[in-house]
């Protein structure tokens, strides 16, 4: 080897199979190139300079285009596609529901129950009565079935505020509700006289393949018509349970949305290519989820370009506020983040699989126990489905006192037979209807993965380094420390002793992994609960309550698991030996789904634990930002007030009231997100977090976390 030439160092740079000579790196000193060596020469300044000589050869846009005219909001979900041009004042919100032609048979909707029921072939009976020492705020189960017992601990824990507000109880009120209902008959309504008379289609035209929205809805027999009814978003992703293909789901969002914007915002498909798409996504969000959605957007409509923004973000523009926790109480799930000064704090994020629907199918199975005078209701059925909504948003109540034995009245349109009225009485179903979500033990959550798979495979990534943030928050580790193994070799203080975990716990590599990760946990949580386990503070809460607010804490592991004593068993040394997987796959158990079961308010404070000390904590308890369809529910500030400041109180030093921010004035929270991300779409700096095609095609999901850094 000639001299002057260093011995050339042990090739690592992945090459060490092939038999080339892998040269050595050239001295800097020599290189007289300044290729890529300033920010001028990236492909976003060259597009950047490209799209500014483009737009210098255009002509002037007109001085009477509304800012933001160009810009198309578009906010899916579960069971409403909210969509629209920035500059209007509010979306265009249709049922995110698509009908199409299918050659018989005609599959029949899949309909999963996710509330329990109580046995089958039982006469419903009023399990649930006063005790007989005089108490009427006391509850006396008297019944087997475990249906009861879910009811009574709901019943028990409305019994208790019922008390600390001094409010009276009617003993026998389910007894006369249930007598009335069972007398009453309906009472038929003429087709003149009804306002409200739904044009059902009865004979759609020959060309009519397909139907978006509510004319999906308005279908009087799909099956006898021979059309597919599905809805191709499920919470926070797919909804694969209906679609044996994801390209079919995708073929369906595109022609929703084509369909929309042609007929509701008069933009054709031609003038794709002259709008701009600002695109709301869930907080916890699938990788896989964000990257169809760009690309059908991007590639299939050819839109000109795509800026993507977080739900809890948008709904702190929309609402003009920088920090906040914001809940969204959507129809299936329900997501918790915290928004620290314009940023998604990522260990914050939380999603319950509890929503609207949860209430409205409680609210069916409750009002069936007093004989709901509807007989023949089938929450498959769109028709009988909207039924039951109606009722729960005219009936439903957080509010303790509006529960009485009052008189009711709904209709019911079905398609071919006459519009009919009824009348009903209830008493306390009205309030222990939307107290499932702060009681989750009536929700069936193994029952509600049913059919769900996801898109792709759990081996696979397009990523050369996985975030486990991506798969596991650190409000979902906090939520579920009392179902991880315990550590049996290390002491109870591990977390603050200057001895690092993995020499403590080289022996099992699955505790050590377990510890890793649930180290940060108490880095940022208030010193009190921090030595005892998180369990306590999620499941014990109400031992902790002061005197003077006796609200309960639901038991967390009630919920979780009926009898979680048995611990999983301990992860093999072999099991978290792949340190990306480890974090959400080496913990025994599943997090996320676990984590899913949480009361609504114990993940709130969970999720404010996550994002900090306690100063974040209080910042963040003091601004509760409640969106969704939900946050409709009379009552609802004053009931998460109250069980979050008991939460909170005794854990939380110099906690002061826990304050939830109502929205803007005259601002519906369903479409706040829409309206934030609609601000976001009109702002001036929103120029430099635009994703066009060419970039798209070029760099994929690595140009969305370019520009969007929390993907």
């Amino acid at each position: 080897m000639p001299r002057g030439i260093p011995n050339a160092k042990k090739d690592d740079s992945g090459m060490r199979y092939t038999s080339m000579h892998v040269p050595l790196a050239p001295n800097p000193k020599h290189m007289g190139t300044s290729y890529l060596k300033s920010e001028t020469q990236t492909i976003w300044s060259r597009n950047a300079a490209r799209k500014k000589e483009l737009a210098a050869e255009e002509t002037a846009p007109s001085t009477e285009q509304r800012r933001g005219s160009h810009v198309i909001v578009i906010h899916p979900g579960s069971r409403f596609l909210r969509i629209g041009k920035a500059s209007d004042v509010t979306p265009v919100s249709i049922p995110n529901v698509i009908a199409r032609k299918h050659k018989p048979p005609v599959p029949v909707p899949t309909y999963v129950e996710g509330i329990s029921r109580p046995r089958k072939g039982q006469v419903p009976q009023l399990s649930v009565s006063a005790s007989p020492d005089g108490d009427e705020y006391a509850v006396d189960i008297t019944s087997d079935d475990p249906f009861d017992a879910k009811m009574g601990s709901i019943i028990v824990s409305l019994r208790e505020r019922m008390r600390f507000y001094k409010l009276r109880v009617t003993c026998n009120a389910a007894r006369v509700a249930s007598t009335f209902n069972e007398q009453f008959k309906p009472e038929i309504i003429p087709e003149v006289n009804d306002p409200f008379l739904v044009d059902w289609i009865q004979d759609p035209p020959e060309d009519s393949e397909v139907l978006v929205g509510e004319r999906a809805l308005r279908l009087s027999d799909p099956q006898l018509l021979n059309y597919s009814v599905k809805w191709p978003i499920h919470g926070k992703n797919f909804n694969t349970r209906d679609y044996p293909s994801h390209q079919m789901i995708l073929d369906d969002i595109e022609t929703i949305i084509s369909t929309v914007l042609s007929e509701r915002l008069n933009v054709k498909r031609p003038d794709y290519k002259d709008y701009s798409v600002v695109l709301v996504i869930p907080d916890f969000h699938d990788r896989a989820y964000v990257r169809e959605l760009v690309n059908v957007l991007l590639v299939s409509l050819g839109f000109k370009q795509i800026c993507v923004q977080q739900e809890s973000l948008a709904a702190t523009y929309g609402a003009g506020i920088s920090s906040a926790c914001v809940v969204d109480i959507g129809a299936v799930n329900s997501s918790i983040a915290c928004v620290d000064e314009g940023l998604v704090i990522p260990d914050s994020r939380i999603t319950l699989n509890m929503g609207g629907d949860d209430i409205t199918e409680f609210l069916y199975v409750l009002l069936e126990r007093i004989s709901f005078p509807y007989r023949d209701i089938d929450l498959a059925r769109w028709y009988d489905w909207a039924v039951m909504e109606d009722l729960k948003a005219r009936l439903c109540t957080l509010a303790e006192g509006d529960v009485a034995l009052n008189l009711y009245d709904f209709v019911v349109r079905k398609p071919g037979k006459p519009t009919e009225k009824y009348g009903l009485r209830a008493y306390d179903e009205i309030i222990l209807a939307p107290m499932c979500i702060f009681e989750p033990r009536v929700i069936e959550f193994d029952r509600k993965h049913i059919g769900l798979r996801s898109i792709p495979h759990p081996d696979v990534t397009e990523e050369i380094i996985e975030h486990p943030v991506d798969h596991v928050t650190q409000a979902m580790i906090i939520s579920t420390q009392h179902l991880l193994p315990p550590p049996s070799i290390v002491p109870t203080d591990v977390r603050h002793s200057p001895i690092p975990v993995g020499q403590s716990q080289g022996e099992n590599g699955g505790k050590q992994e377990q510890q890793e990760v649930s180290l940060p946990s108490t880095a940022h949580a208030t010193p009190p609960p921090t030595a005892e386990s998180s369990a306590q503070s999620t499941e014990g809460t109400s031992g902790g309550v002061p005197t003077d607010a006796p609200m309960e804490v639901i038991d967390v592991e009630g919920d979780v698991k009926p009898s979680p004593a048995p611990v999983p068993p301990q992860p093999q040394p072999s099991q978290p030996s792949v340190p990306t997987t480890s974090n959400y796959g080496g913990l025994g158990i599943d997090v996320c789904f676990e984590a899913s079961k949480l009361p609504l308010d114990v993940a709130i404070f969970n999720s404010a634990r996550a994002s900090g000390g306690d100063d974040k904590i209080r910042k963040h308890l003091q601004a509760v930002l409640v969106i969704g369809g939900s946050a409709l529910i009379p009552g609802m500030a004053h009931a998460l007030e109250s069980r979050l400041q008991a939460i909170a109180t005794p854990l939380v030093p110099s906690m002061d009231k826990v304050q939830i921010i109502p929205p803007p004035k005259e601002v519906d929270p369903r479409v706040l997100a829409w309206k934030g991300a609609a601000v976001l779409g009109k702002m001036d700096s929103v120029a430099d977090i635009w994703l066009t095609p060419a970039d798209w095609d070029v760099l994929g999901m690595r140009g969305l976390r370019e520009r969007c850094f929390y993907l």
